[in-house]
């Protein structure tokens, strides 16, 4: 592994951190105007759609199915084959999405009774949740272009990214935040519904992300007029891996989405409390989990091309270990802090403390399978990078059928809360079906001291424990202490977990050097 791919991680880590802060703020902000009620549920409801299609039409599916195409062009074809290849790719996929956002924002009202049948059963019955299904539908005509723009964001970013330039994209998030964040300061008092302005806020957050990539792309020369190629040799490559793929990427995200759907069938909040815990499981996930699957997916794809077997999995491992090594810890950190975090961020203004102990314990939930997605986005760039996207995808679908399942057999006695513990169990289900195949396959290797390199992090994650459990004050402190205390009181444990662990791992020696022998670029 050379420094250069470390130090692609790193750069990747610090801007998704500082994009991940921006969301916490504004969540913070969506927290403090709103709450965890009917008006939160919709919201988040109409904000979820447009990012489901975008996980499936850009940041994930596409990419995963674009950059190890790009990569084989980049080694392997001249400049213009490159911008030709560019050029139909963006022609292409930007008619399909012009299709389905168009399609959206018109039949914004059967995507909402799709996908929130709880609240459109209410309002046929002229139930007393009804008017979610109304307002539903008016927000969704707002949210949905947010899909136009943020997928063309991410085909610049993904092109970026090939070319070994990752701040961009990583930084690009940044808008959106922004935008939101704007919108409910200085736009909110202007709607008599709070929740129209932040649609408005998401609307403008994607424009902003698209615009911001273009003058990088044309300073790397890769600008190009977009041409319809769908029979293009390039563009249908990318189109066969990228069906299947649409399942294999994105599994836990259908399973939210799932999550949604029954969630409208329960007690108004659900949605919202699920929201809120799984908006902090998401800020360790893109720090460490995406942050390196994105790193290593061109390396491995370059390494596929090169058939450097040996570098190719080393390249995983490095991956899977610094995963192992971060998401250990995040994932124990937010299990022992789940409540003292949902109150210092969200417990203000609309949110109550009922607010917070109910989404603690989806936190709790979600929280137990960090680990598993984690390793779902690494494992995923195991099979991306080979160009072989049939069998994640059949993965998938078996994590999904078992979300489903599972969601029938969690939901009935533990209503919302049922939903995230299916969840994260058919992530661990998807996770253990990636690497065990890539462990038949050859792909995925066992190195001397793997298994005493997963016991001293174990212990490290133990140290955390110990050390916030002895220093956390009680719960009825949380509840009566105003908000800078608490804040200072939440560093300082994240602060000793923090210690904790960097010295139970110093005093074990534990070896966390890139190894010299993966990626030359």
């Amino acid at each position: 592994m050379s420094r250069k791919l470390a130090r692609s991680g790193v750069v990747v880590s610090a801007m998704t951190f500082v994009s991940r802060v921006l969301g916490l703020a504004r969540d913070v902000v969506i927290a403090n105007l709103m709450g965890a009620g009917a008006a939160a549920d919709v919201f988040f409801f109409a904000n979820k759609i447009p990012n489901f299609l975008r996980r499936l039409f850009a940041e994930g599916a596409f990419a995963q199915a674009f950059v190890p195409v790009l990569t084989e062009y980049k080694q392997g074809h001249p400049l213009d084959v490159q911008r030709l290849l560019i050029a139909r790719v963006s022609g292409t996929l930007g008619t399909i999405v012009t299709i389905v956002t168009l399609l959206g924002v018109i039949l914004s009202p059967v995507v909402a009774a799709l996908f929130g049948m709880g609240w459109f059963l209410d309002w046929y019955h002229d139930g007393p949740q009804g008017h979610k299904y109304v307002l539903a539908s008016d927000l969704l005509r707002i949210t949905f272009p947010y899909l136009w723009f943020v997928t063309f964001a991410a085909l610049a970013g993904a092109i970026l990214n090939t070319l070994g330039k990752f701040a961009v994209a990583a930084f690009t998030p940044v808008f959106l935040n922004v935008a939101i964040i704007a919108a409910a300061i200085w736009l909110a008092p202007y709607f008599e519904q709070p929740e129209y302005a932040l649609a408005w806020g998401v609307f403008f957050g994607g424009l902003l992300q698209f615009l911001f990539q273009l003058p990088f792309i044309r300073r790397a020369g890769m600008l190009t007029r977009p041409q319809w190629g769908w029979r293009d040799p390039g563009v249908t490559k990318i189109r066969k891996l990228m069906i299947p793929a649409l399942f294999g990427v994105s599994v836990s995200q259908i399973n939210l989405l799932l999550d949604t759907f029954i969630a409208s069938f329960l007690m108004s909040g659900s949605i919202s409390w699920l929201y809120y815990s799984d908006r902090l499981l998401e800020f360790p996930l893109g720090l460490f989990g995406i942050a390196i699957a994105t790193v290593i997916l061109p390396a491995l794809s370059s390494r596929h091309v090169d058939k450097s077997s040996d570098e190719f999995s080393r390249t995983l491992d490095w991956g899977l270990r610094t995963v192992i090594l971060l998401g250990l810890p995040a994932m124990t950190g937010l299990l022992v802090l789940a409540e003292p975090m949902l109150m210092v961020l969200f417990m203000r203004g609309e949110f109550t403390p009922e607010d917070a102990r109910l989404a603690s314990y989806s936190l709790y939930a979600y929280g137990s399978g960090l680990l598993s997605f984690m390793l779902v986005k690494v494992l995923a760039t195991g099979f991306y990078s080979r160009q072989d996207t049939k069998r994640p995808v059949r993965y998938g679908i078996i994590a999904m059928v078992s979300n489903m399942v599972l969601n029938l057999v969690f939901a009935i006695p533990f209503g919302y809360v049922g939903l995230a513990i299916a969840t994260s169990i058919s992530a661990a289900i998807n996770a253990g079906l990636l690497g065990y195949n890539l462990w038949r396959d050859g792909v995925l290797k066992r190195y001397p001291g793997t298994l005493t390199y997963i016991a001293k992090v174990v212990v490290g994650c133990a140290a955390i424990v110990a050390a916030v459990w002895y220093l956390s004050p009680s719960r009825d402190w949380w509840l009566t202490a105003e908000i800078w205390p608490r804040i200072g009181q939440l560093s300082m444990l994240i602060g000793a977990g923090a210690g904790a662990y960097g010295l139970t791992l110093l005093l074990l020696r534990i070896r966390v050097k890139v190894p010299k022998t993966v990626i030359k670029k």
